[in-house]
């Protein structure tokens, strides 16, 4: 059963890296939250999975039992889904704001930034500062 959630987390993290590879801004956004997702399983997977008890150590004990959950991958995914979720929101937001100033979201499209020039060029038309004459 741990090779069929370990296949289908890598299958999830393809999928993701797939979507990152597109032109697309918008499947770029997706791929990143399926990439975040396929973390995420990882983290959960590092755990162990089954029946297990809950991680809670019982009046009168010191420490958890040894079939206790061990509750620092759920915690570590509790905070990554938090901060995959703060992500993806923000790369949304500039997505949605990058349409709305280009019109489009096709990365190729995107050439606002061509039209001011290089930024390693000097107006002087002399040298740079390290020595080397770049146009």
């Amino acid at each position: 059963m741990l090779f069929a959630y370990a296949l289908a987390t890598g299958a999830v993290a393809a999928a993701g890296v797939y979507m990152m590879l597109e032109r697309n801004v918008f499947r770029v956004v997706l791929g990143l939250a399926l990439l975040a997702t396929a973390a995420n399983l990882v983290i959960f997977l590092a755990g162990r999975l089954g029946p297990v008890d809950p991680a809670i150590i019982q009046q009168g004990e010191a420490a958890l039992a040894d079939t206790a959950a061990n509750p620092l991958p759920q915690a570590l995914v509790l905070t990554a889904i938090v901060i995959g979720f703060a992500l993806i929101a923000l790369a949304a937001v500039l997505a949605y704001r990058t349409y709305g100033a280009l019109g489009t979201l096709d990365g190729d499209e995107m050439t606002a930034a061509e039209a001011d020039g290089s930024p390693f060029a000097n107006p002087a038309g002399g040298k740079l500062a390290d020595g080397e004459g770049r146009a």
